[in-house]
């Protein structure tokens, strides 16, 4: 398995600096937020995006995929989603990511078989443009569809290759979901897993790897023992938590875990 993280833990910062922290404590790979208070955005002309892509081959250092914001579940016009997926999947394939995210999104006020329908269709739809631009759409386990089997509810109706799965160990654990069951549901569909670490159910600030309760160790042994190797990818949520301490004092003890963690698995 290879090694990301996430921009969602330096919020802000200049892609030189993330790709000097990268090559520095040995991750082969990033994963962009694609918003637009951060440099790599939908927004980027095509040149800013040749230079992005230029820094990340220089560097040796693959774009895993763009971070995007599309809510695929949610309620109204299908049209300002899909646009937003679209432009996502074309900096995708500017930048040379292979995988796009895409979160559920859906409404605590609507039927879930409507949340599920809606998000099939408009997958479906952008499925086909993911296939022309080389480019797949992954679905976070996120938000009204956290857990492996509320995904698979979507994945299974859409039934496209460039429509796969996201796995956040953090959300399908705070759904109640095991991880075996999680990968019995994801598995056909898997294109990366994102890692994390957190103190308790209530409190889901940030932590250094290792330092908390979620099945990490678990999550690797049996992404190993069934042959998989995409990646895993740390998202350290400091975006979101002023108070976390910095992701830079953390990525080396955080990429001596996961390897340790392989190691172990291995």
């Amino acid at each position: 398995m290879k090694l990301a993280f996430s921009t969602l833990g330096v919020p802000g910062l200049p892609v030189a600096d993330v790709l000097h922290l990268a090559v520095t404590h040995g991750y082969h790979g990033v994963e962009l937020r694609a918003h637009p208070e951060e440099p790599v955005h939908p927004g980027l002309d095509a040149a800013q995006r040749a230079d992005v892509a230029a820094e990340f081959k220089a560097a040796g250092v693959e774009v895993l995929g763009l971070a995007g914001y599309a809510r695929v579940a949610a309620p109204g016009d299908d049209a300002p989603v899909l646009t937003e997926i679209r432009e996502l999947l074309e900096l995708a394939r500017d930048l040379g990511a292979p995988f796009v995210r895409v979160f559920p999104g859906g409404s605590s006020e609507r039927p879930p078989e409507e949340a599920d329908a809606t998000a099939a269709r408009r997958l479906g739809t952008a499925a086909e443009w993911g296939a022309d631009l080389g480019v797949r759409i992954l679905l976070e386990t996120h938000d009204s569809h956290r857990t492996g089997a509320d995904a698979l509810r979507v994945l299974g109706p859409v039934g496209h290759r460039q429509v796969g799965a996201l796995w956040d160990v953090m959300h399908t654990w705070l759904g109640g979901e095991q991880p075996a069951e999680t990968l019995a549901a994801l598995g056909p569909y898997l294109g990366y897993v994102q890692v994390k670490d957190i103190a308790s159910p209530d409190d889901t600030t940030p932590l250094p790897l290792g330092a908390g309760v979620l099945p990490l160790a678990e999550c690797v042994e049996l992404l190993t023992r069934h042959d998989w190797d995409g990646w895993l990818c740390w998202e350290y949520e400091k975006r979101w938590y002023e108070t976390a301490a910095p992701l830079p004092e953390l990525l080396a003890a955080g990429q001596h875990h996961l390897a340790r963690l392989l190691n172990d698995s291995a």
